[in-house]
């Protein structure tokens, strides 16, 4: 009989499900449930339900299993990876109050100013926390319930995040583990512990509302009976502390020790390594969250990435091969077609009221193809925006390894490898997170069976790179990359008031 780990991705576009060998780390099968936003929500809000969630995790789980022709009795471990920052209200009777505000919402501008300013200033935030208050983050989006819907905020007994809601449907264990917990911007990453002057900033009866901190090698509990029936599987398996897609994407990279930086191209972008102590951006823009294997993940997250290479693919209804094809005949940086990629609001730069940018539109470039590449230059320059600022803080990249759907694409790859002026390598299980989530079930699970182990004895044995998919950088793009840098840098703050303005428009 084998013994097989559930990895598990739950995201804002989809939810993934590996299907994972714990004797040598094989995939041996996979699942895919898609969803949407709750639509036509006023400008800058995004919600889900978590229910939405908890279904698609309950079809991946029992589609994965029937591939891998499995029998309840051979899963051993569950991991759980979700998307960050997201706010899951829960009554006294844990059920979920209303849906759930995502990483991606931006209608909390003011929250975020309010929890700023009762700290003393931005300066006094990062000193307090470690991390700036941006919208993204969960704390602007509690006092936003309390501001906007004080009914439901009176109803409030548990906040969650997206991975503790779904160990708490698996386990019925209400508990979070220290690498998410650091995206709420209600804990000083420093100490590991809530920041009491954060909590009392949103209301004094917060912190009875949150759940006990947990380490990233503890299990978050055992699957319960109710869930295990629905899935299929033996009450009693054991399901691991979990974290955060970029926590759990850095696992399954092999992203655990100082080094190696992975490059995350998905619906958002994200750029993060692993440290051995906290890495604190007095700017507060890089976010000096802790990680899901007891160390620290200094990271930059961008809101828009397949966002606007989509929009371009889908509006001339094109193929992937097609998009890459017209992409790759125009010259690195685009005859200077710029893109600002800020589509839904940005948040590395902060600029939650931005929008989208054509720069340099004229006949030559107005043009399918620069269309195309302008759209991928303009949000890897966005997120080597914050690249540049990791390095100023002392982490350096020798190698990025990339994940997400932009890394399946050998253009974007040079592309990449140009303007980070770094080499980029792929890894053969793209599913970065789902499978971090796997590796970090088998860690656990390892440790329950008295084996003594780091999480980098496992990554090391595991995860590996995909030959003939790397890409050095060329030196002439690399220098015209500089410079569009510069021009996007610059645009990006010359629009700065333009963008509040545009906002106000908008909304009426």
């Amino acid at each position: 009989m084998r013994n097989l780990l559930l990895g598990i991705d739950s995201g804002t576009q989809s939810t993934k499900v590996l299907v994972v060998d714990a004797r040598d780390g094989k995939v041996l099968a996979s699942a895919t449930q898609e969803y949407d936003l709750i639509p036509n929500l006023p400008p800058g809000a995004k919600e889900q339900h978590p229910h939405t969630w908890r279904d698609a995790v309950a079809s991946g789980i029992r589609r994965s299993l029937r591939q891998a022709k499995a029998v309840a009795a051979e899963v051993k471990a569950i991991g759980v990876s979700g998307q960050q920052h997201g706010f899951v209200p829960l009554d006294s009777n844990g059920e979920v109050i209303r849906p759930a505000k995502l990483w991606c919402d931006t209608s909390t501008t003011a929250e975020c100013e309010e929890i700023t300013e009762k700290l003393g200033g931005l300066k006094k935030t990062i000193k307090a926390l470690g991390n700036a208050v941006p919208p993204g983050f969960t704390a602007s989006k509690i006092l936003w319930l309390k501001n906007h819907e004080p009914e439901n905020f009176e109803k409030l007994a548990t906040v969650l995040l997206p991975h503790d809601y779904l160990n708490f449907w698996l386990t019925g264990e209400k508990v979070m583990e220290y690498g998410d917990a650091s995206g709420t911007a209600l804990l000083d990453v420093r100490k590991r512990k809530w920041a009491q002057a954060a909590l009392d900033a949103i209301d004094p009866d917060l912190g009875s509302k949150l759940p006990p901190l947990l380490s990233s090698d503890k299990p978050a509990g055992a699957l319960q009976s109710s869930t295990a029936k629905m899935l299929d599987l033996l009450p009693g398996v054991l399901v691991s502390a979990g974290g955060g897609d970029n926590m759990m994407g850095a696992i399954g990279t092999g992203n655990t020790r100082p080094g190696v930086i992975t490059a995350s191209f998905g619906t958002s972008g994200t750029i993060y390594a692993c440290a051995d102590n906290p890495v604190i951006d007095p700017e507060g823009e890089i976010a000096a969250f802790c990680d899901s294997t007891n160390n620290w993940l200094p990271l930059l997250c961008t809101m828009n990435v397949t966002v606007a290479t989509e929009m371009v693919r889908d509006d001339f209804g094109w193929s992937y091969e097609k998009f890459a094809a017209e992409a790759a005949r125009v010259p690195a940086g685009s005859n200077g077609l710029l893109l600002l990629p800020y589509f839904e609001g940005e948040r590395t730069p902060n600029v939650p009221d931005g929008t989208g940018v054509w720069f340099g539109v004229n006949k030559k470039t107005f043009e399918d193809g620069h269309f195309a590449r302008a759209s991928m230059e303009g949000v890897t320059l966005g997120m080597n925006y914050g690249l540049r600022r990791l390095a100023e803080l002392g982490v350096k990249p020798t190698q990025i390894r990339a994940t997400g759907g932009g890394a399946k694409s050998k253009v974007w790859r040079q592309i990449m490898a140009d303007i980070f002026n770094t080499e980029v390598v792929t890894l053969k299980v793209a599913e970065g997170a789902a499978y971090g989530a796997a590796l970090q079930a088998l860690w656990c699970w390892r440790h329950q069976q008295g084996e003594s182990l780091s999480i980098t004895d496992i990554t090391d044995q595991f995860v590996e790179l995909n030959p003939g998919e790397s890409a050095e950088p060329d030196e002439n793009n690399a220098a015209a990359y500089r410079e569009l840098q510069d021009l996007q840098n610059n645009l990006s703050l010359s629009l700065r008031d333009v963008f509040t303005k545009h906002r106000k428009f908008v909304l009426g």
